[in-house]
């Protein structure tokens, strides 16, 4: 979809590369990608809009939210997202509905909130619930086949955790925001291994070379850790001139050696969106402030 009264403007610069503007009727330059230009995914729950961006910042496919906090593209063309944080939903290319889990209340009442979530390859859903503390493996009926607890000190249905991610070896590596560290647990809720980050983290990858790598939420940083717990590549707002890293969500290390940033919260002046080379420099990154916000926090390559 392209919003009325605006200019596509392309802009070779000097490395080879392009990039994308959209200027709208008021002056103001709806979006820009700097590098070359690239389909991906985005949520913002300030401007309450999930999409899909084409290359030439186009929107293909756009639902409308309230609260996001983790989505996935799955292979068969449907969406597995949040429209708010009580709930999965499984959506079709069309944006219908297919499939609904809704995580309801702690048997005392309380409420459950949902922030990570996966779709496994046997067909069941990976479920993190922050309030009772523990991940939920669902069957396609909604039925509850596993329930592995996690170890929070105090619960809190909106700080338990962030995202968890499934590793090969079939372990859970789990950010808990509220207690700032990462930890790995074993498919029966054992802790095998824990990194202390100090932040209110957002994410954790393991990486094929059997490191972490970790968005560090309010650190407004990105780091790589090895099994021994040692920093072997670190990211900060003073290696990227003219950028400020804000509250770092989501991280990915993308198969051509750079990493992807998500750079929530950091000021309409800065990118939303980041791929930052292992030498540190920039070489892709997005910003559009018109129709996405200062709270993207989901977002991921598509191409």
């Amino acid at each position: 979809m392209r919003i009325p009264s605006c200019q596509w403007l392309y802009t070779r610069i000097a490395i080879g590369s392009v990039c994308v503007f959209l200027w709208c009727g008021d002056g103001i330059a709806a979006a820009q990608q700097t590098g070359i230009g690239r389909k991906f995914f985005a949520a913002d729950y300030e401007k309450k809009l999930a999409a899909v961006v084409e290359a030439d910042n186009s929107l293909s496919w756009q639902i409308p939210i309230r609260d996001i906090h983790d989505a996935q593209r799955l292979p068969n063309g449907r969406w597995l997202l949040q429209t708010n944080f009580f709930e999965v939903v499984e959506l079709d290319d069309q944006g219908k509905e297919v499939w609904r889990y809704d995580a309801g209340k702690t048997t005392d009442g309380a409420r459950v909130e949902i922030h990570a979530f996966r779709r496994l390859a046997n067909g069941q859903t990976m479920i993190a619930e922050s309030g009772t503390s523990r991940i939920v493996i669902v069957n396609p009926d909604k039925t509850v086949a596993t329930s592995i607890p996690l170890k929070v000190e105090q619960a809190d249905p909106h700080r338990d955790t962030r995202l968890v991610r499934l590793t090969d070896k079939g372990t859970y590596l789990v950010a808990h925001e509220s207690q700032r560290l990462v930890r790995e647990y074993a498919a029966d809720g054992k802790v095998i291994w824990e990194y202390p980050v100090g932040t209110q983290l957002y994410s954790a990858v393991r990486l094929a070379n059997g490191n972490t790598l970790i968005g560090t939420g309010d650190g407004n940083r990105v780091i790589e850790v090895t099994p021994e717990k040692e920093i072997i590549w670190e990211l900060k707002s003073e290696d990227l001139p003219g950028v400020k890293l804000g509250w770092i969500t989501m991280v990915d290390r993308l198969p051509n050696g750079d990493t992807w940033i998500v750079n929530c919260h950091a000021g309409p002046d800065q990118p939303q969106i980041l791929e930052v080379s292992p030498d540190k420099k920039v070489v892709w990154s997005f910003h559009d402030f018109k129709r996405f916000g200062n709270s993207l926090p989901v977002a991921f390559p598509l191409d």
